[in-house]
């Protein structure tokens, strides 16, 4: 896995972004999807690197070379949960069909007391799960995140719903750790991504769409330090108005021995990447890693 991700500059100004909230929250759903078709045009035209990222990890999954239409529809559809976004952070529910599956894992997670590690990754849209977690379920949620990259992103969805943005635990600072160790004991849910490699960041080597890349080891190095279940969680989104929540319990508990941790953390990292190789052949458009994932460039 590459890690020029964190290297991409970000796309769009802090005027478009506000823009764009100002059109789906006063404009309406309707106005902003009719929007999006344009603005998917554009960025096919002009995005280069994401347009030839999209064809590489479109062709591990179908299984076929794509065509423009499939590339269109990979970039629309990362706009469209984009759009979401606004909906889903100010709790703005009653229009969307969420299809909640493997629910009962988390309700009984909730209901024990304990705190977890959450699962995710760049596959559709981890806000549905927070829109829900605040509005729905309640769900006691913290959400580990790489604050240093997009800024603009970050502060517009912080504005839109100041409550979730204090449940942001920032990743890379001296007391990360101390904070995830003091929710999990309160009982949170600590939301990770397990996707993509930040620098300097520990990895192991996983099949994945059959070539071996790295995967990051920290999300479950955590969940072994405090020895907290793993929950994995994929919010699809199917079109219109429908998106697909999906929750799977990974480990009840991470056991890692000292002289066999890291051959442990591979055997555990590596149920991930199958899982998340599985829901990504489920929904192909739903993968938003726009990157040179499998380090081809470098090759």
């Amino acid at each position: 896995m590459s890690r020029n991700w964190a290297r991409l500059p970000e796309r769009g100004s802090p005027l478009a972004l506000w823009l764009i909230r100002a059109i789906a929250l006063h404009g309406g759903r309707p106005v902003g999807r009719a929007l999006l078709y344009p603005i998917t045009l554009y960025f096919l035209a002009t995005a280069g690197a994401a347009r030839r990222n999209s064809q590489r990890f479109l062709r591990r999954a179908l299984g076929r070379e794509p065509g423009w239409r499939e590339v269109f529809r990979h970039i629309h559809c990362f706009a469209a949960t984009i759009l979401d976004r606004v909906y889903f952070l100010t709790g703005r529910l009653d229009d969307f069909q969420i299809e909640i599956r493997g629910g009962q894992a988390i309700l009984d997670q909730v209901a024990s007391g304990r705190g977890c590690i959450l699962l995710g990754s760049h596959l559709g849209s981890f806000e549905a799960l927070r829109g829900i977690g605040s509005t729905v379920r309640h769900l006691p949620i913290k959400i580990l995140m790489n604050v240093e990259h997009n800024h603009a992103v970050t502060r517009l969805f912080a504005a839109l719903n100041p409550a979730l943005a204090q449940a942001v635990i920032a990743i890379g600072r001296p007391e990360t750790l101390l904070e995830v160790q003091d929710s999990v004991a309160r009982g949170f849910m600590v939301g990770a991504l397990g996707d993509r490699v930040a620098q300097d960041e520990k990895t192991v080597r996983c099949r994945f769409f059959g070539q071996e890349t790295a995967f990051p080891i920290g999300p479950i190095l955590l969940a072994g330090l405090m020895g907290c279940p793993v929950i994995l969680c994929f919010g699809l989104y199917r079109g219109g108005n429908r998106y697909d929540v999906h929750f799977e319990v990974l480990a009840e508990r991470i056991a890692l021995e000292p002289r066999r941790r890291q051959e442990q953390l591979g055997v555990w990292v590596q149920r991930y990447a199958d899982r998340l190789e599985y829901y990504a052949r489920l929904a192909p458009y739903n993968w938003f890693n726009f990157y040179d994932y499998w380090a081809e460039d470098s090759a």
